[in-house]
C-alpha cells in the first residue's frame, strides 16, 4: 500500500473535525512537514481561523516520531486533548495503519497528592502533620472546598486540578498538592503506586504526542533534569508567550514571609544552634525589607549583601543539619523533612544567586500593597538559554497569530536566541519564517481607528478626553465593547466612570469574577462591555455581535520604571542597538497585535479597533506598530467611525430580531 500523501491526511482530518480546508493551513502543513524532515526550525504566523492546530498535528502524526506540543493556555491544551487529537487520530488511523497515542503532562503541583490528602500536610508551628480537613471549619469556603476535593479524589482518574469543576481556591489546592521539591518520590511514598503525577509521566513516556505547557517546557530547559520524555519534534503553540513564561520560570524571589516559613519548617528538625542561626538571619533580612524601596539594584547595597550572606550561610548549615539528623518523634517525618528542605533550599539558592552578582541577572525590590516587599532576580535575557536548550537535537516549530512584528520575524527570532533569518554559521540554528495569512478579509471586515485629536497621554495624567471618546464610541456601538487598558488602575477608573455615565450598558471588570464567568456573561448580552488589562485578555475568543468594538486606551509600552524591561533596553543600547525599538516597541507591538486579534474571530464578524492614543498616527514608531496589526482599513475620522459603528450595531440588531 502506498504511503498516504499529506493533502490526503489533512483532508481526512479537516473533514473529521467538521472544518473546511484553507490555503493557509495547507501551506503551513507542508512547511511543518519539510522542517521535520530536515530537522530544521520554523516560525509560522498563522492568523485566526487558519486552523493551525491541524496544520501542525497532521504532519507531526504522519512523521511517526514522538512529538511534544507546548501551549501557553489551558484552553488550548484542553482543545487539543479533548477535541482535536481524538478526532484527528480517528481520521488518520485507517490511512496511517497505526493509531498514535497522546497524553497530557503538567507540572507536579497540578495533580492531587494522595499522601498529602490522606496523611495531612506539614504545619509550621507544631511537630508533624495536621489534618487540614479537621482544621478547617466545615461551613467555611475552605472547609467546603477540602471536602469536595476528598470526594473528588475517589472518582477522578487523573487527579488533574483542571478537571475539577467548579474549581477550588489556590489556598485549598495548596493543601492537597506538592511541588516537585516537596515530593517524597514514588519509591519512598506509601501512595507511590497510585500517584497521579507519576501515572501522568508514565502515560507520557508511552505516547506519540505529549501535550504540555510552556511552564513545564521552561522547567525542562532550565533545571537540566529532564521532565519531558525524549522527543524528536517540539511544537510551541502560542509561541509569542514563550519568552515571558521562560523568564518567569527563571526568576527567583525572596520575601520575609517565605524566609520565616523556612525557619518554622526546619526549626524542630535541626539542632538549636543551626535553628537560631537561621532565625537571626531571617530577622535581619525582615528588618531590611521593611525599609526597601521599589526599583532596580544595579549594585547590591552593603547592608543587603550582609543580610543575604547571613541567610545563605545559615541556610547551608540547616540543609547540612537536616541531612544528618533523624527524629522519630515527628509524625511522618520524611514528608515534614522534605518540605523543610525544599523551603530552605529555595532561600539558599536565591540568596546565593543574588550574591554572585552575575552581569546577566537583574535584581530589584518590589512592593505589594498586601504582601509587602520582595527581592527578585531574573535573567537579563533568556535568548542564550533558549538557543542552547531548545534548538539542539530536534526540530522546533513555533507558531502563533502574532510572530511577525513590524513586517518580519527577526524581532521575535532574536528574543528566542536566533540570528537574523538566513544568517549562516556553524553554531547557528537554521530557521525560516513563513506567514500563511488568514482566511479573513481584514480590510472589509474591520476598521482601525486612531483618535488623533486626543491629547498625548501622560503617565498617570488625567485622561478626561479619552473617557469622553470611549463613552461616545460605546454608545455608537450599542455596547458590544472589549476595553483593553494599559493598567488595572486605568481599567478600574474607566469602569467606575462609565458605569455612572452610561448605566444602560452593563460594564464587567476583570477581577470581579473569574475570567470564564466574565467571558460567558460578555458573550451572552450584546449590550454588555468588558474591561480589563491588555496583557490578560490574549485568550478571549468571542466571535459574533457581542464584540464589535475593541478599544485600547493607549500604546502598551512597558512602564519606564519596570526594572527588567528597562535593564534589557539599556543592555541593547550599550551594545550599540536601538533599545527602545528592540524592547519597548516590540513589547507594545506584540500586545497590540494580540489585542486587535480579538475583533475578527469568524468570517461574518465586523467591527472597529479603536486606539485612543494619537502617537500611533504621529510618532515615528507608529508605522512599525501598525505593520504588526491586521491589515484593517485605517482612519482618524471620528465621525466616520461613529457612523460605521452605528451601522454595524443596526445590522446586528436586525439579525438578532430575525
Amino acid at each position: 500500500m502506498t504511503k498516504p500523501s499529506l493533502p490526503e491526511l489533512l483532508h481526512a482530518a479537516v473533514s473529521a473535525v467538521g472544518g473546511t480546508e484553507r490555503p493557509g493551513q495547507v501551506t503551513m502543513a507542508e512547511a511543518v512537514a519539510e522542517a521535520i524532515d530536515d530537522t530544521s526550525h520554523l516560525l509560522v504566523q498563522a492568523g485566526t481561523g487558519t486552523g493551525k492546530s491541524l496544520g501542525y498535528l497532521v504532519p507531526a502524526l504522519a512523521h511517526g516520531e514522538r512529538v511534544v506540543v507546548a501551549t501557553a493556555t489551558l484552553a488550548l491544551q484542553r482543545q487539543l486533548v479533548e477535541r482535536d487529537l481524538p478526532r484527528t487520530v480517528d481520521a488518520l488511523h485507517p490511512l496511517l495503519r497505526r493509531r498514535p497515542e497522546f497524553a497530557m503532562l503538567k507540572g507536579r503541583s497540578n495533580y492531587l497528592c494522595l499522601h498529602r490528602l490522606h496523611e495531612g500536610m506539614p504545619q509550621d508551628e507544631e511537630d508533624g502533620l495536621f489534618d487540614q480537613f479537621e482544621a478547617a471549619a466545615p461551613t467555611s469556603k475552605l472547609g467546603q472546598d477540602l471536602l469536595r476535593l476528598r470526594d473528588w479524589s475517589d472518582e477522578t482518574e487523573n487527579g488533574d486540578r483542571d478537571d475539577l469543576t467548579p474549581g477550588v481556591s489556590d489556598r485549598a489546592w495548596a493543601q492537597v498538592s506538592v511541588s516537585s521539591r516537596e515530593c517524597l518520590g514514588a519509591s519512598k511514598c506509601a501512595y507511590g503506586a497510585e500517584c497521579f503525577a507519576e501515572m501522568a509521566r508514565e502515560r507520557a513516556k508511552l505516547a506519540d504526542v505529549v501535550v504540555t505547557n510552556h511552564a513545564l517546557l521552561a522547567i525542562d530547559a532550565i533545571e537540566g533534569a529532564p521532565v519531558l520524555p525524549q522527543h524528536e519534534v517540539l511544537i510551541v503553540d502560542e509561541a509569542h508567550e514563550l519568552v515571558s513564561r521562560v523568564t518567569g520560570a527563571a526568576t527567583g524571589e525572596l520575601t520575609p514571609g517565605q524566609v520565616n516559613r523556612a525557619v518554622r519548617r526546619s526549626a524542630k528538625l535541626v539542632n538549636e544552634k543551626a535553628a537560631d542561626q537561621l532565625q537571626t538571619a531571617a530577622e535581619g533580612f525582615e528588618r531590611l525589607m521593611e525599609l526597601a524601596l521599589p526599583g532596580r539594584l544595579e549594585e547590591i547595597p552593603e547592608d543587603l549583601g550582609y543580610a543575604l550572606a547571613a541567610l545563605r550561610d545559615a541556610a547551608r548549615t540547616v540543609i547540612t543539619a537536616l541531612g544528618a539528623t533523624r527524629d522519630k518523634s515527628v509524625q511522618d517525618e520524611d514528608a515534614v523533612r522534605k518540605q523543610a528542605v525544599a523551603s530552605v533550599e529555595t532561600v539558599y539558592a536565591v540568596a546565593e544567586r543574588v550574591l554572585n552578582g552575575s552581569e546577566w541577572d537583574v535584581v530589584w525590590y518590589e512592593r505589594h500593597d498586601r504582601f509587602g516587599a520582595s527581592l527578585r532576580v531574573a535573567p537579563m535575557s533568556v535568548s542564550g538559554l533558549l538557543r542552547e536548550k531548545l534548538f539542539t537535537e530536534r526540530s522546533v516549530i513555533l507558531t502563533s497569530a502574532t510572530l511577525k512584528l513590524g513586517g518580519d520575524f527577526n524581532g521575535v527570532g532574536a528574543s528566542l536566541g536566533l540570528a537574523p533569518e538566513g544568517t549562516e554559521g556553524d553554531d547557528l540554528p537554521q530557521w525560516k519564517g513563513i506567514d500563511v495569512g488568514s482566511p479573513f478579509d481584514y480590510r472589509k471586515q474591520g476598521i482601525l481607528y486612531i483618535a488623533k485629536h486626543l491629547a498625548r497621554p501622560a503617565r498617570d495624567g488625567d485622561r478626561g478626553d479619552m473617557l469622553d471618546e470611549l463613552t461616545e464610541l460605546i454608545q455608537a456601538a450599542g455596547g458590544r465593547t472589549l476595553g483593553l487598558f494599559s493598567s488595572m488602575r486605568a481599567a478600574q477608573l474607566a469602569a467606575e466612570e462609565l458605569r455612572v455615565r452610561i448605566p444602560e450598558f452593563p460594564i464587567l471588570l476583570q477581577g470581579e469574577e473569574t475570567l470564564g464567568e466574565l467571558i460567558k456573561n460578555f458573550a451572552a448580552d450584546p449590550r454588555t462591555c468588558l474591561f480589563g488589562t491588555l496583557s490578560l485578555w490574549q485568550g478571549v475568543d468571542v466571535p459574533g455581535p457581542s464584540c464589535q468594538l475593541v478599544v485600547m486606551d493607549k500604546i502598551p509600552f512597558p512602564r519606564p520604571d519596570d526594572p527588567l524591561m528597562s535593564a534589557r533596553q539599556k543592555a541593547v543600547e550599550d551594545a550599540g542597538g536601538n533599545g527602545f525599538m528592540a524592547v519597548a516597541a516590540t513589547h507594545a507591538a506584540l500586545l497590540m497585535a494580540q489585542g486587535a486579534g480579538r475583533l475578527v474571530r469568524a468570517s461574518g464578524d465586523r467591527g472597529v479597533v479603536a486606539v485612543l492614543d494619537q502617537r500611533l498616527a504621529t510618532a515615528r514608531y507608529g508605522s512599525y506598530l501598525k505593520a504588526s496589526l491586521p491589515d484593517f482599513w485605517t482612519t482618524t475620522d471620528r465621525n466616520q467611525v461613529r457612523k460605521s459603528l452605528a451601522a454595524i450595531d443596526a445590522m446586528a440588531k436586525q439579525a438578532e430580531e430575525e
